[in-house]
């Protein structure tokens, strides 16, 4: 039978595909990823801070790198991963609000194992932030639980805002206003409330925290600092409300 007439095209195409498969082949091995090649010997890891002021002074340090643009984001080298493998040692508690905004590590420019933070809305307290916050000082002997609100805090702004309308929060948010009113400054209004209100929660969560006897015990050794901050999203400061 002859051939049919398009069969030396059909089979020219062909080739002609099976080519240029085989050269794509080999590009994409050309492409594929060297070796992994030792990592860079990074600086000796600072000493961890092991008293309640120079782990203020640390968070200090950090934060002003932070809101000057000079972040470090220190500690992430491979030797720190595998290093962390075999334990922790974080120098800070920081209670913090969940917002989005504000996270610790990068407010304060720590990096891995520095610091231990607990994130709540209006850094509201029940039992298992306050046992996470006990692991860290009584378990891991942190010097340090700094309790940090912040500018526009939306915890606070609801709660303020559902205690004037006298209507109720939807599910569970009802009861981050139920612990967030007894800080409500009466003395302001509209806006000024709401800021006000903000650091006045700070204080209560620190004067609570202080009333817990386990952590009471270690403030009186000495052993245990309990400070209140605040940080301004204008600016990226944090400032002490003690």
């Amino acid at each position: 039978m002859a051939p049919h007439p398009g069969a030396p095209l059909r089979r020219s195409v062909l080739r002609g595909a099976l080519t240029g498969a085989a050269a794509l082949g080999a590009g994409l091995a050309l492409a594929s990823p060297a070796a992994a090649s030792p990592a860079p010997t990074a600086p000796p890891r600072p000493p961890r801070p092991t008293t309640p002021g120079a782990a203020l002074r640390a968070l200090a340090e950090g934060n002003a790198r932070w809101r000057s643009y000079r972040e470090r984001h220190p500690h992430e080298t491979r030797a720190v991963r595998e290093e962390l493998v075999t334990g922790q040692h974080p120098f800070a508690v920081v209670l913090s609000c969940v917002d989005s905004r504000v996270p610790p590590e990068l407010v304060f420019d720590q990096g891995l194992g520095d610091l231990l933070t607990v994130r709540s809305a209006g850094e509201v307290l029940d039992e298992a932030v306050l046992g996470s916050i006990a692991y860290g000082v009584l378990e891991l002997g942190i010097p340090l639980v700094l309790v940090l609100g912040h500018q526009s805090c939306g915890a606070v702004g609801a709660a303020v805002a559902a205690d004037e309308s006298g209507e109720e929060l939807p599910a569970h948010i009802q009861y981050l206003a139920d612990q967030i009113a007894p800080a409500i400054d009466r003395d302001q209004e509209g806006d000024a409330r709401v800021d006000a209100t903000i650091d006045a929660n700070v204080r209560l969560v620190r004067s609570r925290l202080l009333a817990e006897p386990d952590l009471a015990a270690k403030v009186s050794a000495g052993e245990l600092a309990v400070a209140g901050a605040r940080y301004e999203l204008t600016d990226q400061r944090v400032h002490r409300l003690d």
